[in-house]
C-alpha cells in the first residue's frame, strides 16, 4: 500500500514536471508566433509615423526660425527663410539617402529660367520632398509646389508651407511666378491619383487642363518627372476602391488609409523639356505631356510594381535605366 502511494506520487511529480516543461515550451512558441505576426505591422506603421513627426519637426524649426529672424537679418541678405530651408532640406536629403538610397537623374534637363515641373503623384509623394531638397541644396534653386487647398488647413503647417513657397495657385498667379524665372511644380493627378492609383502606375489626370494653361500663359517649357518604385515605398488601401472613389468625390480629401515606409530604392528621372509652342492648345499639350509621362513610366518602371523587388534593388547593385 505504501509503495503504491509512493509510485503514484513519483508518477504525479513526473507528470507535473512534464506539464510545466510543455507549458514553457508552448509559451516560447506562442511568443515567437506573436512576434512573427506583429513585427511586419510594427515595421510598416513605423516610417509613416516618422514622416509625420518629421513634418512637425520641420515646421517647428521653421517657426522658431521665423520668430528669431529679426536677430538674423544682418547675417542674411536673401529672403528670411533661406537658412531655415537649407537646414530642413539637409534633413530630408539625408533621409532619402539613408532609407531609400535616393538618386536623381536628368537635373541637366531643367533650364536656368522658368519651367513647369509636372510629376507623377505617389500615395505619399516623398520623392517630391527629396527632389525639392536635393535641387535646393545642390543647385541653389527653390521649387514652388502647387498644393491642394486642404494642406493650408492642417494645424501647425503654416511655417512649412510659407518657407517652401507652396501655393494653392490660380492660372494667373502661377504664370506670374514662372515669368520671373522660377520653378513651379504641379502633380496633375493630385490627391485623386495619390489615393486611387496603384502598383500598375496608371496616370490618373482626368483630363485636367490647368497645368497646360499655366505653361501656355507663361510661355515656359514643361519638364516631366517620374520616380521609379514610388508606389512601393507607400501604398494606398485599394480594397473597396469604389467606396474610396465615392468618398473622394464627396470630400476631395485624402481619407483612404496609406501604409508602407518600405526601404525601397527610389530613383527620380527628370525627362527632356517639352518646349513652349504657340500652336499648342491646352488639350493638345495635356495629351503630349501625358504621352511623355506614360513613356517614362514604361521605360523606367517594371509593372506591376513589386515591393520585394524594389527592396532588393535598394540593397543590390543595378544598372541605371
Amino acid at each position: 500500500m505504501f509503495y503504491n502511494k509512493l509510485e503514484y506520487l513519483t508518477e504525479l511529480t513526473k507528470y507535473l514536471n512534464l506539464t510545466e516543461l510543455l507549458g514553457a515550451t508552448l509559451d516560447i512558441y506562442y511568443s515567437s508566433w506573436l512576434s512573427w505576426l506583429f513585427t511586419p505591422l510594427i515595421v510598416v506603421s513605423l516610417l509613416p509615423g516618422i514622416i509625420i513627426i518629421m513634418f512637425y519637426i520641420t515646421s517647428s524649426l521653421l517657426y522658431i526660425y521665423k520668430l528669431h529672424r529679426r536677430r538674423l537679418l544682418d547675417a542674411y541678405d536673401k529672403d528670411i527663410w533661406d537658412a531655415g530651408r537649407k537646414v530642413v532640406s539637409a534633413m530630408w536629403d539625408a533621409l532619402g539617402w539613408i532609407w531609400h538610397g535616393y538618386e536623381i537623374h536628368g537635373i541637366e534637363n531643367i533650364p536656368s529660367g522658368g519651367a513647369l515641373l509636372v510629376y507623377y503623384h505617389g500615395a505619399l509623394p516623398i520623392d517630391f520632398y527629396y527632389i525639392c531638397s536635393h535641387i535646393l541644396l545642390y543647385e541653389g534653386r527653390l521649387i514652388n509646389p502647387v498644393g491642394d487647398r486642404f494642406l493650408f488647413k492642417i494645424p501647425g503647417w503654416s511655417s512649412l508651407l510659407e518657407a517652401f513657397g507652396v501655393i494653392p495657385g490660380t492660372v494667373q498667379s502661377c504664370a506670374t511666378l514662372l515669368r520671373k524665372g522660377n520653378l513651379l511644380a504641379i502633380a496633375p493627378g493630385g490627391v485623386y491619383e495619390a489615393q486611387l492609383g496603384d502598383h500598375n502606375y496608371e496616370v490618373l489626370w482626368r483630363q485636367r487642363l490647368g497645368f497646360a494653361k499655366v505653361a501656355i500663359e507663361a510661355k515656359v517649357p514643361i519638364i516631366p518627372i517620374f520616380t521609379r518604385n514610388i508606389r512601393e515605398a507607400f501604398r494606398s488601401f485599394n480594397i473597396c476602391q469604389s467606396f474610396w472613389h465615392w468618398l473622394y468625390q464627396k470630400t476631395h480629401l485624402p481619407l483612404a488609409p496609406i501604409y508602407g515606409g518600405f526601404p525601397v530604392k527610389l530613383t527620380t528621372f527628370i525627362g527632356s523639356a517639352i518646349p513652349y509652342d504657340e500652336s499648342h492648345t491646352p488639350e493638345s499639350l495635356v495629351k503630349l505631356v501625358t504621352q511623355n509621362m506614360n513613356e517614362m513610366i514604361a521605360n523606367h518602371q517594371p509593372k506591376p510594381g513589386n515591393i520585394l523587388r524594389a527592396i532588393k534593388e535598394r540593397f543590390t547593385l543595378h544598372k541605371k535605366n
